[in-house]
């Protein structure tokens, strides 16, 4: 692949009176003493970046960050001829630093010493990323200035075929910038699993990419989570690279929905069937976001922990009241975060199964940010006679339904999808009608032999994540709300769900609904 040092962009500075545009894009530096700058740059337009040469050029509202002694002290913004703006007074003997942030709006930090960009989204442009130190310090009253701006990214041609009419994302990628003003560095991360999101369509795709090693097996899928593919290697990103050759990218494998596990289970006698979620599901008070745990093992609350009154001592929750999604169903007791005891989770409407109230009840209703982050996509609870039928009628290759296991330490069922045959991973079965099927301890399963041989031939792991009463985590078991109510008892609803507990039977019973319980969503197959 060719790499040219050709990405650079020279301009000269002029004092002059003209106002920032963009004042709104930095956090102010105190109440100095503002400084006007023009800012003439000498070769057009920018981002419009040019494929063919690499250049860079501008175009009307660029911005350019300025800072100076350790903070950034303004924005110069282009309007057509020249970057202006007004700055606080630079620190005098020193040099102005120039940051060009690919037109992303930064976060900074709470005294402006450092910010950060996230160039996931280059759908509309490419958002480079340069930087420049003035050749002279600055004096007051100077009115001459010069730089260049040297780019701190690559820009990286990538020819895709793709079967997707939905934009194509390149997953594991360095995706944000952070620049510290107090020594002029940058440090180059991934958020929201290193996305880098390209135009739809098949052809020649550029992109920016940060400094980053060589990725070997980067993860594609379409943006809809429609497909996935392949790509190819992906070598050594350095500052300043311009690769021309063009990265592969095959994108032609339609995908199941974003969030399953890859096995199919039989619910019914119709032979409906269904995925299930990569985990139990979550819900962060700090940020309204549900989302599935990214293990199956995982757990949030601990045995014997006092989360406190509508979880005082945590954000996120992962044990709820019956009917607690968020939505508004009539009841006092809807907030996933409730504790409440007692006739506050009754449900409301008379509403007899999370269905009621057209579906909003259940909590697969809301947008699920690693679940496709849309609402009402097809993510739902079974129901009392789903999970029966799942547990004990369904006919599978194995003769299997499900066996006792520890997953990396932690304790729970393991759901056998209906193609499972025992060539796969040899599990240890106990039959004892009068008794008990099962320990936890029949069956030692190590993380890299879950993920690498159970969980990728669509086994599913129900942790045994305990169950919490009012503020009380409490109990070795776990249990995972179904859809269907039983009834009520004295006010008290007494929906269903289904319990694991260790040297028994798992079954469905009635549960008092203010019992926090686990949570675990399906989807149907198409």
């Amino acid at each position: 692949m060719k790499k040219l040092g050709m990405f650079a962009l020279a301009f000269a500075l002029v004092l002059g009176l003209t106002q920032c545009k963009k004042e709104n894009t930095t956090a102010s530096n105190g109440d100095g003493a503002k400084v006007p700058i023009t800012l003439n740059v000498s070769s057009g337009n920018r981002v419009a970046v040019e494929t063919e040469t690499g250049v860079v050029t501008f175009e009307n509202d660029d911005v350019i960050y300025v800072a100076s002694n350790g903070v950034c002290v303004g924005t110069l913004s282009y309007d057509g001829t020249q970057f202006a703006g007004e700055v606080t007074e630079p620190t005098e003997g020193q040099k102005l630093q120039f940051y060009f942030l690919g037109n992303k709006i930064p976060e900074f930090n709470a005294d402006n010493t450092s910010c950060s960009v996230v160039i996931s989204d280059q759908t509309e442009y490419l958002p480079v990323i340069s930087y420049a130190p003035s050749r002279e310090n600055y004096q007051v009253g100077k009115t001459d200035y010069n730089a260049t701006l040297l780019n701190k990214c690559a820009l990286v041609k990538f020819d895709v075929t793709t079967a997707s009419e939905a934009a194509t994302c390149i997953l594991g990628m360095n995706n944000k910038v952070t620049m510290d003003f107090t020594d002029n560095s940058f440090d180059y991360s991934q958020e929201a699993e290193g996305v880098i999101t390209l135009p739809a369509g098949s052809g020649g795709k550029w992109a920016i990419l940060l400094p980053q090693d060589e990725v070997t097996e980067a993860e594609v899928q379409s943006n809809d989570g429609s497909y996935t593919g392949i790509c190819a290697t992906i070598p050594v990103i350095a500052e300043n690279d311009y690769l021309t050759d063009g990265i592969a990218v095959i994108l032609e494998t339609p995908a199941g929905p974003v969030g399953i596990i890859d096995g199919v289970f039989t619910i019914n006698a119709n032979g409906d069937q269904v995925y299930f979620s990569k985990g139990n599901l979550q819900y962060n008070k700090a940020t309204n976001e549900w989302s599935f745990m990214e293990h199956q093992y995982d757990m949030v609350e601990t045995y014997g922990q006092d989360v406190g009154e509508n979880y005082a001592n945590q954000d996120v929750v992962s044990l709820f009241g019956w009917a607690t999604s968020g939505y508004n169903h009539g009841s006092d007791y809807y907030q996933p975060w409730n504790t409440s005891w007692g006739n506050y989770c009754a449900y409301g409407n008379n509403g007899y199964n999370l269905y009621d109230q057209n579906g909003q009840a259940d909590w697969g209703y809301n947008a699920i940010s690693n679940g496709g982050n849309i609402e009402n996509s097809g993510w739902r609870t079974l129901t009392k006679e789903e999970w029966e039928y799942l547990l004990i009628t369904r006919n599978t290759a194995s003769d299997r339904c499900y066996a006792f296991g520890n997953v990396n330490g932690i304790n729970g069922l393991i759901l056998l999808p209906d193609n499972w045959t025992t060539s796969i991973y040899e599990l240890n079965f106990i039959d004892d009608p009068n008794y008990y099927h099962g320990s936890y301890l029949s069956n030692i399963v190590s993380a890299d032999d879950w993920t690498n041989t159970l969980e990728v031939n669509g086994a599913v792991f129900l942790p045994a994540a305990s169950v919490r009463g009012g503020t009380s985590v409490d109990g070795s078991f776990g249990s995972y709300w179904s859809a269907s109510n039983g009834g009520s008892l004295n006010n008290w609803v007494l929906p269903y769900c289904f319990l694991i507990e260790d040297y028994g039977i798992p079954y469905c019973t009635n549960e008092n609904g203010c019992m926090g319980l686990s949570v675990r969503l399906v989807r149907p197959v198409q």
